[in-house]
């Protein structure tokens, strides 16, 4: 994978307006899952809030980032996310905070979530875009995103949940004794939940994103 390409994603919580305690949360989930993304080398820098209901961070593992994306989600629920993701260059070097860098990769990650917030991708509403310099990627990636997308607005907080504990813990017994359930109960939620088409976009996201930087 060459050095100087760089993965930036850029996120921001939707309605935010409507939570008087998202400082809080957003800051206490956004520890954990640093921590946890951090130890598996998922990112470089752990993400940093850097305006009121906006956060980022930046990687070198390009093949990290669909399944980042599935783990903040589920690990940010009850928050709902917009995440805009770019391809490119990152001028300096790579230290926090991580709003002090800049370059190519910042410049399309900013252009990837306005091209969410202005609806400019598509006739749908998309959660998710990419930018980069390769115009039959970002297609290509962005129609993934979307159709996936289409399935994540319709998933229930309980099935979030259900999604959640199998992340950590991928056996249905270890899920059902965490949530008190039982088994045809996590494994009806994860069904329900779109969860095998999730895991599915992961690794098809995965291979293009190979097949195209590396």
């Amino acid at each position: 994978m060459p050095s100087t390409i760089y993965a930036v994603l850029i996120a921001d919580v939707m309605e935010s307006r409507a939570r008087a305690d998202l400082r809080s949360l957003l800051g206490k989930k956004l520890a954990a899952i640093s921590r946890r993304h951090l130890s598996r080398k998922l990112i470089q820098l752990p993400y940093s809030v850097t305006a009121g209901d906006e956060f980022q961070t930046v990687t070198r593992n390009l093949l990290s980032i669909p399944a980042v994306i599935r783990d903040l989600r589920a690990a940010l629920r009850p928050l709902s996310l917009r995440i805009g993701v770019g391809f490119g260059s990152v001028s300096g070097r790579i230290q926090a905070p991580v709003n002090r860098l800049g370059g190519e990769a910042f410049q399309s990650a900013r252009e990837a979530i306005e091209s969410i917030k202005t609806g400019n991708l598509f006739k749908f509403e998309v959660l998710t875009a990419f930018v980069s310099r390769y115009g039959h990627f970002n297609k290509t990636i962005n129609l993934i995103y979307g159709l996936h997308d289409t399935l994540v607005l319709k998933i229930t907080e309980r099935q979030w949940e259900t999604i959640q504990e199998f992340l950590d813990s991928p056996t249905l017994e270890l899920t059902a004794k965490r949530l008190k359930l039982d088994d045809s109960t996590v494994s009806r939620n994860l069904k329900r939940g779109y969860y095998w088409q999730l895991t599915e976009t992961v690794q098809a996201a995965g291979s293009l994103i190979q097949q195209t930087f590396c």
